[in-house]
C-alpha cells in the first residue's frame, strides 16, 4: 500500500495537480505498475465520497456557487481497509453487441465493494463472477 501512496504523491506533483487526480494501478508478485494518471474529478469523486463517507459534492457545489470556501468545512474522511470500484457490464441489456472486451473496457456503469483485506475473497472473486470475455 505504501508504494502506491508514494507512486500517487510523485504523479501528482510531477503533473502539478490541483485537486484530484486518478491514478490506476495494477499489481502482480507484489510490483504496482501505474497503468494511467487523469488530473480529473468526474465519476471519481462520487466514489471517493462514498467510500470515505464525506458529502465532497455538497462542499464543491457551495463553494463554486460561492456560497462557502472550503476553510469553513470540517473534513473527517473514514475508511477502514479498501474501496475497490467494481465495472458493471450490462451486456445482456444489449442484444447483438460485441462481448469481448478490450482496454477500452466498455463498462456500463460501476459499483462500489468494501473489503477489509487485498486477500478478500470478494476481490479475487470480483472478475470470476463478472462473465467477462477477455480479449488476446
Amino acid at each position: 500500500m505504501q508504494q502506491i501512496k508514494d507512486h500517487t504523491h510523485t504523479i501528482a506533483r510531477e503533473l502539478k495537480t490541483v485537486g484530484l487526480i486518478n491514478v490506476q494501478f495494477a499489481i502482480k508478485d507484489d510490483i504496482v505498475y501505474i497503468i494511467e494518471a487523469n488530473p480529473r474529478a468526474s465519476r471519481t469523486v462520487p466514489f471517493i465520497a462514498k467510500a470515505y463517507k464525506e458529502p465532497y459534492v455538497n462542499y464543491a457545489t457551495k463553494v463554486m456557487l460561492g456560497e462557502k470556501k472550503v476553510t469553513d468545512f470540517t473534513f473527517n474522511p473514514q475508511l477502514e481497509g479498501y474501496a475497490i470500484k467494481q465495472p458493471v457490464f450490462s451486456f445482456n441489456k444489449f442484444l447483438n453487441v460485441n462481448k469481448k472486451l478490450g482496454t477500452e473496457m466498455k463498462s456500463t456503469g460501476e459499483s462500489i465493494l468494501f473489503i477489509d483485506d487485498l486477500k478478500d475473497d470478494q476481490f479475487y472473486d470480483l472478475y470470476s463472477r463478472r462473465k467477462m470475455y477477455l480479449s488476446k
